[in-house]
């Protein structure tokens, strides 16, 4: 190692598998900004499950070992490579996407990817929006291509991209409904534009979501859990609704006719398929939101850099979540 390079902590995984893999590390090199990139002194990171399904090996994208995982980082500008000149030293910034990974001190990214943090909105926040708002803003703009007047439900709402899509819809004039399965996140779904809020741990929630919706069922689905789900959520849907699937971990048995007769459709989703030009757009519009006030990033559980074993393990296990859960370093 090169003598006088600065070193930080970083969680670094050598081997694929559970969350004991993550292995927190104190003599890391702190990467150095090349062209059109930035150095963050990162001061939040967001956990996100897909983290989880890359770090245990199962996930489609698997990065080359060794490996910093994290994408979401608040901070601060420490470095700017050259011809990134839209950045200088000591901004208060966020990104949804990270080159060196985001459990760690400082964390490198391109400086497209790398967003002004508004005054108001604070560094843990901050680290709440990249995955959560881009993905839900993919989902119902650019997937569903929701229309206002339309309604939308959403799985699982009481999440970090669940609240995204409650508030997102809610500000693009949809009709809001969700689900939780606490009380807590029930209440704060209803407190981030949900008109509706059902308990999907109750037996018959279905069943009052379609005496709540009537005859015409739903026009979109958000859909975070498509394993457990997707054969109920066929059955809520309007002529012509979409079920938007951001999350899964698993397989399940549908009955097709559920989309014929309908002419509905099951459409996929994934961040990673988005283009330059479509972060630029989703950024435009989530900057409108941090600016008029409706994007407000709803923080959960947080973890210091030590405990990151455990924020995987209760991001998959826990009892339900309720806001966005964060490693603060």
């Amino acid at each position: 190692m090169a003598t006088g390079q600065k070193l930080m902590r970083a969680v670094r995984v050598f081997e694929f598998g559970g969350p004991e893999v993550l292995k927190l590390q104190l003599d890391v090199a702190v990467p150095i900004p090349k062209d059109h990139q930035v150095l963050i002194k990162v001061h939040a990171c967001g956990v996100n499950p897909v983290e989880t399904y890359i770090r245990s090996g199962t996930y489609s994208r698997k990065p080359c070992l060794p490996y910093t995982p994290g994408s979401d980082v608040a901070g601060v500008i420490e470095a700017v490579g050259d011809n990134a000149s839209a950045f200088k030293k000591g901004d208060r910034v966020f990104t949804s996407s990270t080159i060196s990974g985001g459990y760690a001190e400082y964390a490198l990214a391109a400086d497209h990817t790398v967003y002004k943090l508004p005054e108001k909105l604070d560094f843990k926040q901050g680290a709440a929006i990249g995955i959560p708002y881009f993905t839900a803003y993919r989902a119902l703009i650019h997937s569903a291509r929701v229309k206002a007047g339309e309604s939308v439900l959403v799985h699982g709402a009481s999440g970090g991209v669940g609240l995204a899509a409650c508030q997102i819809a809610r500000a693009y004039g949809l009709k809001v409904l969700g689900t939780a399965g606490t009380e807590e996140g029930q209440k704060v779904v209803l407190q981030n534009g949900a008109h509706e809020v059902f308990n999907h741990r109750e037996v018959n929630y279905i069943d009052k979501i379609k005496t709540y919706v009537g005859e015409k069922g739903i026009d979109v689905i958000i859909e975070m859990l498509a394993n457990v789900n997707l054969s109920k959520d066929l059955s809520l849907l309007s002529q012509g609704g979409r079920v938007i699937v951001v999350g899964n971990r698993g397989t399940i048995e549908i009955n097709p006719r559920d989309i014929m007769t309908k002419e509905s459709s099951i459409i996929g989703v994934t961040l990673f398929a988005t283009t330059k030009e479509e972060f630029q757009q989703y950024a435009a519009a989530l900057q409108a939101g941090m600016e008029i006030g409706w994007l407000k990033p709803v923080i959960g559980s947080q973890y210091p850099l030590e405990k990151v074993a455990q924020a995987h393990e209760n991001i998959i296990h826990g009892s339900g979540a309720t806001g966005k859960m964060i490693l603060l370093l």
